[in-house]
């Protein structure tokens, strides 16, 4: 367990900074979205939201950080990022296929990724306990 443990760390540290890049979307909202998605939304509620969810992602990142470096909190911020991503997730295959095209769909895949290796540990540790 102490290698699938010290594996996680780097695991958590790379996915932490690749879902810090959504803190782009609370700098640059049009641009992201763009980018992510191929259309963009106007006005300025939608640049609060945008904003805020770019926000709201990019803290998941560090959280995912923070659990690597504390394995203390490493369980909570596991399963909040993987709730995180699963529904980002089913979002966009249930409602926005066309958006795979564009770098959701890049998104998805990895999310899907660290969703898989964020599952295998825990059910690991859960096995380990009992």
């Amino acid at each position: 367990m102490t290698q699938v443990r010290q594996a996680m760390k780097w695991v958590m540290l790379i996915a932490g900074a690749l879902t810090c890049t959504m803190f782009y979307a609370a700098i640059a909202p049009e641009a992201s979205l763009r980018s992510n998605f191929g259309q963009s939304l106007e006005g300025p509620v939608a640049q609060i939201v945008v904003r805020n969810w770019g926000f709201l992602i990019g803290l998941t990142g560090l959280l995912l950080i923070y659990g690597a470096l504390h394995e203390q909190a490493r369980t909570l911020a596991l399963l909040f990022a993987s709730a995180s991503k699963i529904g980002f997730m089913t979002l966009v295959l249930s409602l926005g296929q066309p958006f795979l095209a564009y770098q959701a769909g890049v998104a998805v895949v990895a999310d899907g990724v660290m969703v898989l290796l964020f599952a295998a540990y825990l059910v690991a540790g859960f096995r380990s306990r009992g």
